[in-house]
């Protein structure tokens, strides 16, 4: 009998943790078994849900289009995405695309060492599409719900049961317990991101309002 492959959940990760999300790993030694890059809350991610202001693209490529997008979430914190021909539809769109606009994207974590041995963190796009502002301010608030979940079994040492990612609580242990050993990093570093962006929509409110004058360094409002 033959089996269906299940398609990996699409983590919901602010660009600050994704940025720090460096170390990779596989559950098994087959040649085609998903990579997996480990976000610093305890969480594996072989896809990534994006939303945020596409704030530049270029074209990179030397022999043929390789197409680098910026995308900033609320906090300021830059995603890169890069498509090539293996990505026509998400390279399009990168090419027909002026920003600033705001973008969904769903695709593939991938980390890359630069010759000083920095690792950097990136997205292999497998749709992009443009939004609304409606749809970047529910990604914010569902991100924000779903990091404050994985530092809670982080800390607690279990999944809530209304998980909407699919974990389970000795799946959340063993990814802590990696997530410890990997990253000399504080779980207060990513409970500050999701308070700053969920202040960041409270501002942009005030914003409309006719408050003041929003911060020089806020993610860029696409035009209407």
């Amino acid at each position: 009998m033959s089996e269906t492959p299940t398609r990996e959940v699409a983590r919901r990760v602010f660009a600050g943790e994704f940025n720090d999300a460096t170390h990779t790993f596989k559950e098994s030694d087959e040649e085609r078994a998903p990579v997996y890059v480990l976000l610093p809350t305890g969480e594996r991610a072989n896809r990534v849900f994006i939303v945020g202001t596409l704030t530049e693209t270029e074209d990179v490529g030397e022999d043929s289009e390789y197409w680098q997008g910026r995308v900033v979430d609320p906090n300021g914190d830059p995603f890169f995405v890069y498509a090539g021909q293996y990505q026509p539809e998400a390279a399009s769109m990168l090419r027909e695309l002026e920003p600033p606009e705001y973008v969904a994207i769903t695709g593939k974590p991938r980390t890359y060492e630069t010759d000083d041995g920095t690792t950097n963190v990136s997205v292999r796009p497998e749709s992009i599409t443009k939004v609304g502002p409606d749809t970047r301010d529910r990604w914010v608030v569902e991100t924000a719900e779903r990091t404050l979940d994985r530092i809670e079994a982080f800390d607690g040492g279990e999944m809530s049961e209304t998980s909407h990612e699919g974990g389970t609580a000795a799946g959340v242990n063993e990814y802590a317990r990696m997530a410890q050993e990997q990253y000399d990093l504080p779980l207060d570093r990513y409970h500050t991101l999701v308070v700053s962006a969920l202040e960041s929509l409270q501002d942009e409110g005030s914003d409309t309002d006719g408050g003041d004058d929003a911060d020089a360094e806020a993610e860029p409002e696409p035009q209407a």
